[in-house]
Order: structure tokens, then sequence, then C-alpha cells
């Protein structure tokens, strides 16, 4: 019996969880497409002369991903929410290291949504919201969640609803929330256009 990709995927993310290490290497090039798709709008928010390219943010997160021990992955969407955390957490990572070599200057274009944009200045204004994202997730775990699949991997309010089992009217409602928390948290007023 053929199975399609989409049911591929989820039977090599399923292997995957149970130990079967081989079934990570047969998964990405299934997902491969994907997660660059993913990778690249991660780096449109970075600086110009941004050191990594698409191709290391794919292998830093594969890396980072085959690290886990045991992954459950739910589906195909979780799989692909985990993969742009990591990717996420490899730029913070990035420019956390640059913020403590002091060598800061680069700027950077940050776009939660058509309504809410900044200009983040230096490394340690995406330490910054990266620091109000963490605080946020210990206020709400699912408005965190949701400006991270909107915002860094780029999900649609649908595809948001599918993979944390939601209707998209909680997820706009969760939206709107966050971004006007993290507007505040932020310090916007100062700060954002």
């Amino acid at each position: 019996m053929l199975q399609t990709a989409t049911e591929r995927v989820a039977v090599l993310l399923s292997e995957w969880g149970k130990g079967d290490t081989s079934a990570l290497e047969q998964l990405m090039p299934l997902v491969y497409d994907e997660l660059r798709r993913m990778a690249r709008q991660h780096l449109r928010r970075q600086p110009a002369g941004h050191t990594f390219q698409t191709t290391d943010l794919i292998h830093e997160a594969y890396i980072k991903l085959s690290k886990q021990a045991e992954p459950e992955w739910n589906d195909r969407a979780h799989f692909f929410a985990v993969a742009s955390r990591a990717m996420r957490h490899i730029l913070v990572d990035y420019a956390r290291s640059k913020q403590s070599q002091k060598r800061g200057g680069w700027q950077e274009r940050v776009t939660l949504s058509e309504e809410f944009s900044a200009t983040v200045s230096r490394a340690g204004e995406l330490v910054a919201l990266d620091d109000a994202l963490n605080a946020l997730a210990k206020l709400d775990e699912r408005k965190a969640q949701i400006v991270e699949l909107k915002y860094f991997a780029g999900m649609t309010t649908d595809e948001i609803a599918v993979v944390l089992k939601v209707t998209p009217e909680t997820v706009k409602r969760d939206w709107r929330f966050a971004r006007t928390w993290l507007l505040k948290e932020l310090g916007a007023s100062d700060r954002f256009e």
C-alpha cells in the first residue's frame, strides 16, 4: 500500500519517538522544504550581514532535534512547531553571544503582525523579546505558543488552531492579547513604531 508524504512523515515521527534513529534520517528529505521555508522566515528578521545562512540554521536545528532523547510527536504540525522553536533558540543564543561580546551595532526589523512592528537596534533587544516571550509563557503558555507559531514559524491562524486544538477565534483572541502584552512588556511606547 502506498503512503502519502504526510502519512509517511507521521510514521517516521512515530518510529523516531520510539527510538529508531534511522527514522530521522529518512524523515529529513520529506520535511526539508518546509524547514527551509521556516528558516528563511526566521532569517528574514535578522540584520543584514547576519552570519547564519538558511542551510546553516536548518542543520543547527537538525542537530538540536536529533539530540532529543525520546521525542514525542503528536503529528507533523507539532514537529514543525518544535523545529521552529529550535530555530528561534539558536538565533537568540547567537544574539546573546553577540551581546556578551559587546559587538552590537546591527539593526533588525522585527514584525509580529501588520499592526505590530519594531526596529531592534541591538542584539540585546532581540534577547529582551525572547525574555518577554518566556515571561508570557509563564503566565499563559498557549498565548506564548501562538506568538511563536505565528511570528517565528509563519503559521496561519487556521494552522495554529489545528496544532493547539483550539478554534481559530481563540487563536485570534489570544494573539491580540499576547501582542498587546508584549508591546507593554517591551516598552513599546519608547522603542516601537
